[in-house]
């Protein structure tokens, strides 16, 4: 009994040392404010922009905002089957249903006609796709690799998933945005059983850094580089819109998405316009959007109303909109249906789309991919889907969220502590 005792005090141990680990948030790189120092068309933003993120802005870039299913899926679809070269395609969700299928069949043909094919999978977010379709495209000769699969040696990064959605093909177009391949993004936001979301298109030299953010994850998970023209070719000016792609993976210790964040919404001097699927930002990024307003600065926030994939966050981003409230921001609730989207405008003039929702696990665990455009006539675009958008939603108020009931303000108290986590 002694030893069996031993046995279960050490496994408890194990387990105990397992979960701290993977529910720590990493070591945060910034833990200050960052003033207001210049605007966003202040040439020292693009400077320091380019210096601390990374990835230098690039010109000559065409992009095409895609609206929902309907517009998303075949514009996906169609890249892949005009594939002559390669195809590189990572993403978080990928489940069995009718879309999924379609990719299946569109990435089998391509191997087929041989187009090299990688596909780089999330594990966790993976976990709906039956064996029976993923050995379907394993089987047709598509390289399939799975991100932190449940092994005794990736136990301690479990909950470091990648979130991101990239798609290249032929190393010169690229698709990135929010969209995952599943059924409920089919269709065109028309009813609770059909997610509103947005993915965008591009083209000119930008494509080879989301190249690069493909080949991040693929080396991390094979070892193995993948290069030469098929997948780096020469890249033409394909329009005017300045761009950068960048990346982060906050366990490798790169929390570059919470730093442009940060920077950006410091930088803001008219309005900053954010819809986030999911809202849970930190002390620092709360700090941020009030100090914005202090100077002036117009505040709208569209999140999702009672068509939600889940309510734990629901309940930990609503116990901080008091702040935000009080300090002017202007909160709407989309009623359609889900609300997916991720973007962020600030001042008009700079557009942030991909993968990263505006909160703590997107900041601090999982890989994110952004796209950071620098473009009035794509800023004054995007407003309008913004503006559009609000007209699908209610505006909510301070006395609402003051008046809330108990049952809603137990529930908040009950996320906070796990919000990190969320």
């Amino acid at each position: 009994m002694f030893w069996i005792l031993i046995a279960i005090a050490v496994i408890a141990t194990a387990l105990a040392v397992l979960l701290a680990v993977n529910f720590k948030v990493p070591e945060k790189a910034v833990r200050h404010t960052i003033d207001h120092c210049h605007a966003i068309d202040d040439p020292q933003f693009e400077l320091e922009m380019d210096a601390m993120l990374g990835p230098d802005m690039l010109q000559g870039n065409a992009i095409t905002a895609l609206q929902n299913g309907d517009e998303i899926f075949p514009a996906m679809l169609a890249a892949i089957r005009a594939a002559k070269h390669s195809i590189t395609f990572e993403t978080y969700i990928y489940w069995t249903g009718e879309i999924g299928q379609e990719f299946a069949d569109a990435l089998k043909a391509r191997q087929k006609a041989g187009v090299a094919v990688h596909v780089m999978l999330d594990w966790a977010g993976s976990f709906r796709m039956d064996k029976s379709l993923l050995d379907e495209i394993v089987n047709a000769g598509v390289e399939v690799e799975k991100y932190h699969p449940l092994k005794w040696y990736t136990v301690s990064r479990l909950n470091n998933r990648t979130h991101r959605k990239l798609l290249i093909v032929d190393g010169a177009i690229g698709l990135t945005g929010g969209v995952g391949i599943a059924d409920q993004w089919r269709g065109h936001a028309q009813d609770p059983d059909h997610w509103r979301d947005m993915h965008f298109r591009i083209e000119g030299p930008v494509v080879a850094q989301l190249q690069a953010g493909f080949m991040n994850n693929w080396i991390k998970t094979t070892g193995r580089v993948l290069h030469g023209t098929q997948y780096y070719p020469a890249l033409w000016p394909a329009g005017n819109h300045k761009m950068h792609m960048f990346v982060s993976s906050p366990s490798g210790g790169n929390t570059s998405m919470q730093l442009m964040y940060l920077l950006a919404v410091a930088a803001a001097t008219k309005t900053i316009d954010l819809q986030a699927a999911y809202f849970i930002p930190d002390r620092l990024m709360n700090e941020a959007l009030v100090n914005a307003t202090k100077r002036g600065v117009k505040i709208r926030l569209l999140v999702p109303d009672r068509y939600t994939d889940s309510a734990m966050i629901r309940l930990a981003s609503k116990q901080q909109w008091g702040t935000l409230l009080a300090a002017g921001v202007e909160i709407y609730l989309y009623e359609k249906t889900m609300m997916h989207n991720k973007m962020l405008i600030l001042d008009g003039l700079m557009v942030s789309v991909g993968s990263t929702n505006f909160d703590m696990r997107s900041f601090n665990l999982n890989d994110e991919a952004s796209l950071n455009v620098y473009s009035p006539v794509f800023g004054s675009a995007m407003t309008n889907v913004m503006e559009s958008d609000i007209r699908d939603a209610k505006r909510y108020s301070l006395a609402q969220w003051k008046a809330r009931p108990m049952r809603y303000k137990i529930g908040e108290l009950l996320a906070w502590p796990i919000e990190s986590q969320l």
